[in-house]
């Protein structure tokens, strides 16, 4: 079956040889209004602000006459129907989530392979298969809606589980009785970035909620007065007991979580930058009988490091910080002498960096990256080493669970080749056994994954793995994709994508590059890309850039640039400011509009790391390099494709409209640029169906754009 796909595909290919897409594009109006905006006295067109109306009937007709034009252009690329059929294939293996063990129960997630949505299981410990506790897939036909969250009470007798529509960050919680596999009539509403913390009795959870925004307006509108709130099963929404607000901070997100014992419950209070935070925490008493109303008490009150407590152990707390420690530490103390000064280091900052930590079996779990990979320390609570958990390869621990009261590591391993495996780790015996292991039809070892170190702008070194086919000659002829992210403290470690093989056999080279901004090196990396210093994310892939041509990977016509949110911005950015440097872009759900993100949705949260226009000093960056703002008319842009979502409510897709927009109406050349809109999916969720036509969609236009004009035999 495999032969004939294939082969029919190549014959379609053959089919529209003679019909290419590099016909001109006629791109549909979008008018130009007189808009102007005063930023201390800098006056800044904005033609395109009635886009973000996103209930305007003109924006409704752009977009679908956009994604008309874009869909009519895609359908004459030559390698997409085998891109399509041969990522279809390599998706369509069983993938398994990290396992939790709660109540005894293992509870993990399974996809068989082309669901739209994970299955959530539960295996008891007499069980030889798992249970079906809940499909997601039943909720809507088309996947729309999105299974968000969910948590078990302690015991497992309930399930706390979220849905949003179109995979918004808006969550309304049902709770599921497990025994009778029946919902209750809990219905509670209007929460964002939060989680749902059960108190140990089972009688109901912490969770935080915004009030709840006006008709029409979930997507764009400001949010702000987040606050925490407990809920009793059974009670109706509105008679929730208020337990922490911060009037004073209405902008920042106030998150609460219960101690593994169920004594304590920790407040964290955070700008929207992770690397700092204040930490509270009240006393709940008995944890069979908890006092929801205990005294909130202040630990840590500067928001002048990151506070991360890992859980107690009776009245010392275990803390990962990185205060006098940017490469982080954990420390301990007692709840009634939290001064820094009487702090106990049972892990010691190092020249990695310490990513997460762990109370698990009485030990101290410490998962470090090392030049963007992974490795996992094993320490007592009074800081003596006990040891490191042999990984199976150079990769990413993507998820790793465990309990202090159970001696085991459940662990997700995966790097650029190798899918995500499931590993347990017995922390008596220091076995390790595999959990899970992925069958893919893609022979790996015809490839291989190298790290480098290239020079940036000031000099700088930078990391960046590069992942192309074994004995690869550097003659320059390869079509290369350079992705990156740059900003927010996030590490981009390697991790597989099913689409990378489908690039690889195609001829392609995958490099990604650790930029600056990002966490790999701790919090020195991390500011060195973000206010002012921003500037230095955009050099670095630059460079990367040069890097790969300078050494023979690739042309500048055969290069490719890729980026998500923040790496989407990276992407705006890079073309506006260096378009001759690539060979075509792809932009997804970017931060394009500099200058207006804090006025919708979440945005505000973002001044922590970007800086806000309304600061004289920080305008003149932002608007430095701001995408929408810096587009200029007579100019060639490389082959640009841009993505959004209807429902995306934390980028709102006002940015990549009136980037597009801009874009179109500046292209001196025929270098085409397109936008894809989708709907009823967000900023992190796709059903499975949408994902694999939206990948293969971008995909098939880079590798076009780059010159691809043959698929490997069948």
């Amino acid at each position: 079956m495999r032969t004939v796909l294939v082969s029919l595909s190549l014959s379609l290919a053959m089919l529209y040889a003679a019909s290419t897409p590099a016909d001109k594009l006629a791109y549909p109006a979008a008018t130009r209004a007189d808009t102007v905006d005063d930023y201390n006295g800098v006056k800044v067109p904005a033609p395109y602000r009635w886009m973000e109306d996103l209930n305007n009937p003109d924006v409704a007709k752009w977009v679908e006459a956009e994604n008309k034009l874009t869909f009519s252009y895609l359908d004459k690329i030559p390698e997409r129907a085998w891109m399509q059929q041969r990522l279809k294939q390599l998706w369509n293996y069983e993938k398994v989530g990290t396992p939790y063990r709660v109540g005894g129960k293992l509870f993990f997630t399974k996809n068989s392979g082309l669901q739209n949505q994970a299955v959530v299981y539960v295996q008891g410990p007499q069980d030889k298969q798992p249970t079906l506790l809940m499909d997601p897939n039943t909720l809507s036909p088309d996947g729309s809606v999105d299974l968000s969250l969910w948590v078990p009470s302690d015991d497992a007798r309930y399930f706390a589980y979220g849905l949003s529509q179109g995979g918004s960050d808006w969550d309304e919680v049902h709770v599921r009785d497990l025994g009778t596999g029946k919902d209750l009539s809990d219905d509670v509403k209007w929460l964002k970035f939060s989680g749902v913390a059960w108190t140990k009795d089972d009688k109901g959870f912490f969770y935080s909620r915004y009030p709840a925004p006006a008709d029409g307006k979930a997507i764009s509108s400001e949010i702000k007065d987040q606050k925490l709130y407990y809920h009793v099963l059974g009670t109706p929404q509105s008679a929730d007991k208020l337990i922490y607000a911060r009037p004073d901070l209405a902008q920042w997100i106030v998150g609460g979580s219960i101690s593994e014992d169920g004594r304590y419950l920790y407040i964290v209070l955070s700008n929207g930058n992770d690397a700092q935070n204040e930490l509270y925490y009240a006393d709940l008493g008995d944890p069979k009988r908890p006092n929801i109303g205990a005294a909130i008490k202040p630990l840590f009150t500067d928001n002048d490091a990151q506070y991360q407590p890992l859980d107690d152990m009776g009245d010392t707390l275990y803390l990962q910080t990185s205060k006098d420690a940017p490469n982080h530490k954990v420390v301990s103390f007692k709840f009634s002498d939290p001064a820094p000064a009487h702090w106990k280091t049972v892990v010691p900052e190092s020249k990695n960096v310490l990513e997460a930590s762990y109370l698990v079996g009485g030990q101290v779990v410490a998962q470090y990256l090392q030049d963007a990979h992974s490795e996992v320390d094993l320490y007592a609570p009074d800081g003596t080493a006990k040891g490191q958990l042999k990984l199976p390869a150079l990769g990413s621990v993507l998820a790793l669970s465990g309990r202090n009261d159970t001696p085991e590591i459940f662990y997700s391993f995966a790097s650029f080749l190798y899918p995500t495996s499931i590993y347990r780790y017995d922390m008596k015996g220091g076995d390790t056994s595999a959990f899970f292991t992925p069958k893919v039809p893609f022979d790996p070892s015809q490839y291989e994954t190298r790290q480098v170190f290239y020079t940036s702008k000031d000099g700088t070194k930078i990391p960046m793995f590069i992942t192309a086919k074994k004995g690869l000659k550097l003659d320059g002829s390869h079509p290369t994709l350079l992705y990156a992210y740059g900003g927010f403290d996030i590490s981009v470690t390697p991790s597989f994508n099913p689409i990378l093989p489908v690039w690889l056999e195609l001829g392609g080279v995958y490099a990604v590059p650790n930029l600056r901004g990002g966490g790999e090196y701790g919090e020195a990396w991390h500011s060195a890309g973000m206010f002012g210093n921003k500037q230095n994310v955009f050099d670095d892939y630059a460079w990367a850039a040069k890097y790969l041509v300078a050494e023979h990977y690739t042309t500048v016509k055969q290069l490719g640039i890729s980026g998500y949110s923040n790496g989407g911005l990276l992407v705006g950015a890079s073309i506006t400011e260096s378009p001759q440097l690539f060979g075509a872009a792809y932009g997804g759900a970017g931060v394009m509009d500099m200058l207006r993100y804090e006025k919708f949705s979440g945005g505000a949260l973002w001044a922590s790391e970007y800086g806000s226009a309304s600061d004289p000093k920080a305008f003149k960056w932002l608007s430095a390099y701001s995408p929408v703002q810096n587009v200029k008319p007579g100019t060639c842009y490389p082959p640009t494709f841009i993505t959004t979502a209807d429902h995306d409510d934390r980028v709102v897709p006002s940015h990549s409209y009136k980037f597009a927009a801009a874009l179109q109406a500046a292209q001196a050349c025929e270098n085409p640029v397109l936008i894809r809109i989708e709907t009823n999916t967000s900023h992190g969720y796709m059903p499975t169906d949408k994902r694999i036509a939206q990948t293969v969609d971008v995909w098939a236009f880079l590798a076009y754009s780059l010159g691809i004009t043959s698929m490997p035999k069948p």
